[in-house]
């Protein structure tokens, strides 16, 4: 499985086209099975990819380029949760369930641009970083194994935001 990424950032970069084909089939669905199908696809796909990256690829760069460009990205992870937590919890028939869909699609649409933009964007600042991506991307692959086999067990919990207090209504 490891050969299939270069190093770490090939590994999230695949997440990120994964996902985007998704959102992209979610939009062309018919039918609320479908809808409901392809939105609890897309939820799982990105509890798993916040998850390596917070617990792992994160960390490993903090001091080592711009905290203020970890920084958003835990808050920018934090507003997806929220609606993929809400989008879990839902049906297609209930009310704002495609705009929550929508948003979040253009949430992780603006954060994977965050992430790849080319020169100043956070992979191309963790590419001049002192990390050896191969050895992130082995242990960011063994992590994601377990969080796969948690989903297809039904065990994968809730998406836990880390930046953003939730204040009580």
């Amino acid at each position: 499985m490891a050969e299939e990424f270069t190093d770490a950032i090939a590994l999230l970069k695949s997440d990120h086209r994964k996902v985007e084909d998704l959102f992209q089939k979610f939009g062309a669905a018919r039918t609320s099975s479908q809808k409901k199908s392809l939105a609890h696809e897309i939820c799982v796909e990105l509890k798993i990819h916040t998850a390596i990256e917070e617990e792992i690829f994160y960390p490993s760069f903090r001091g080592k380029i711009e905290d203020d460009t970890l920084d958003e990205a835990y808050v920018e992870h934090d507003g997806a949760k929220i609606l993929i937590n809400d989008i879990e919890a839902a049906s297609p028939e209930d009310n704002f369930f495609a705009a929550k869909v929508k948003v979040l699609s253009e949430e992780i649409k603006h954060h994977v641009h965050e992430e790849e933009m080319p020169s100043e964007g956070m992979f191309a600042q963790c590419r001049k970083a002192d990390v050896d991506l191969v050895e992130l991307r082995d242990r960011m692959l063994a992590r994601k194994k377990e969080l796969v086999a948690a989903a297809s067990g039904g065990r994968l919990p809730a998406a836990k935001p880390t930046a953003v207090n939730l204040i009580a209504a």
